[in-house]
């Protein structure tokens, strides 16, 4: 991770040895070398948070950036696939051909999950074991910026933890999760990126490219 996190990482770094230590008897995704990907993007560039809830469960798609895949990977997860339908309808630009979002990451965009880790197979499955701790303290950073930084938040989990952070109301973008069992209802339509682009500008800030 890149340094300038560390300052919020340090209280919890008893926290974290004794979470790697526990997952080092099992396996787990993603590797151990890519949970803290996301916070390679340093605190100062970050712009906006997109909150997702644990990594991706299938072996070879976790890559320690919250509903990202690894380039190579030809079949894009349903989230995913949604996320871009509706990508595709709010901002009119063309399908992405790859799932990697490391495009967003450059632009500012903090892909952060709520939960580092997941059992193969088990979506989940390491909900409460303890990085919640550790990613509320690094959104609660965020949350008394002035203006606040956008967040968006796909799913009833994602928006409760962007409240209980601290983040006013008029920086959290919530709706339902991307995920086919939930899409339907109302996170098809929600027009989260020209949403924050719109609030951005509002604010006196650049808004974001989210061109992939």
């Amino acid at each position: 991770m890149h340094a300038s996190w560390e300052p919020v990482i340090a209280p919890h770094r008893a926290l974290i040895y004794s979470l790697l230590d526990q997952l080092s008897t099992q396996e787990y995704l993603p590797e151990r070398k890519q949970i803290f990907r996301a916070l390679e993007l340093p605190v100062e560039k970050v712009r906006v948070i997109i909150l997702g809830q644990d990594p991706y469960p299938t072996r070879g798609m976790a890559e320690g950036l919250a509903f990202s895949v690894p380039e190579d990977i030809k079949r894009i997860p349903p989230s995913l696939h949604n996320i871009f339908s509706e990508y595709v309808s709010d901002l009119g630009l063309p399908r992405p051909d790859s799932g990697h979002l490391g495009k967003w990451v450059d632009a500012g965009v903090l892909l952060l999950n709520r939960v580092l880790t997941v059992t193969p197979g088990a979506p989940l499955s390491h909900q409460g074991l303890g990085w919640e701790w550790v990613t509320d303290s690094l959104m609660e950073i965020f949350a008394d910026s002035s203006p606040s930084i956008p967040i968006i938040c796909w799913g009833r989990a994602a928006r409760v933890a962007a409240e209980k952070s601290g983040f006013s109301h008029s920086a959290i973008f919530a709706s339902p999760h991307p995920s086919p069992l939930s899409a339907y209802r109302g996170f098809l339509g929600s027009r989260p990126f020209s949403s924050v682009n719109n609030y951005l500008v509002n604010v006196g800030l650049t808004p974001i490219d989210w061109r992939l």
